[in-house]
């Protein structure tokens, strides 16, 4: 594919993506079937990180950050980067100095499918990071590569503008077009989980909410006093 760097791409509006935001990442997976979950491996770079925001999409060569740079000049404040690498890697490819920059330039965060350096430092400013290794291994600024194309980051694909949301369960990405779908259906599934939990607080048992013991008859179990 031909390097390119897309300065314009549709985003999803301030008001949905704080709403999605509200809900976390595990709730929002189940509200859209549970789909757009990226690799357990993805972990925060602190416990307290929270993120939404919409995606401007880098596509880098492995060990090179040459393309992170680049995304910079095109993001908007609100914005988060979402790096992908052509071929594994767990160098740190983003570190103090473009947390620095992304700051600077409004970018809500980070999720990257590689890894970082500087680590106490960026947890330390409270920038939102997401990564799948901590490596001090530094990268070069060589390689060409692409901003705002579709990429397959952490097994979750994404495309520019698409909503990433991350939390301390992980990150789950929200295609655009859908994103206001999604927030009505995670609406009503907390809804249905907050009259769950009375109940579950009230003594039942989620074998009866949920009409499990039926569940188990179809799949043989039987119930015995004793072996």
């Amino acid at each position: 594919m031909k390097a390119i760097i897309v300065r314009r791409i549709e985003r999803a509006d301030e008001e949905t993506i704080h709403r999605l935001e509200a809900f976390g990442v595990a709730t929002i997976h189940e509200a859209q079937g549970r789909h757009g979950l990226m690799r357990p491996d993805m972990r925060p770079l602190f416990p307290a990180a929270r993120l939404a925001a919409s995606a401007v999409t880098v596509l880098c060569h492995a060990g090179d950050n040459l393309m992170i740079h680049a995304a910079l000049d095109v993001c908007r404040p609100g914005d988060a980067l979402v790096v992908a690498v052509k071929s594994e890697s767990r160098d740190g490819m983003f570190g103090e100095l473009l947390a620095v920059s992304c700051v600077a330039r409004g970018v809500r965060g980070l999720v990257i499918d590689a890894g970082v350096r500087d680590s106490s430092t960026i947890a330390a400013m409270g920038f939102p990071l997401w990564s799948k290794a901590i490596c001090a291994q530094g990268t070069a600024k060589s390689s060409a590569g692409s901003v705002n194309v579709p990429i397959v980051c952490a097994d979750a694909l994404v495309h520019p503008g698409d909503i990433v949301v991350g939390d301390h369960d992980g990150v789950v990405v929200v295609a655009r077009a859908a994103a206001q779908d999604v927030v009505r259906q995670a609406e009503a599934r907390e809804t249905r989980e907050s009259s769950t939990r009375d109940r579950l607080r009230a003594g039942e048992l989620g074998l009866d909410i949920y009409g499990l013991r039926a569940r188990l008859k179809e799949l043989g179990v039987e119930w015995v006093d004793a072996l």
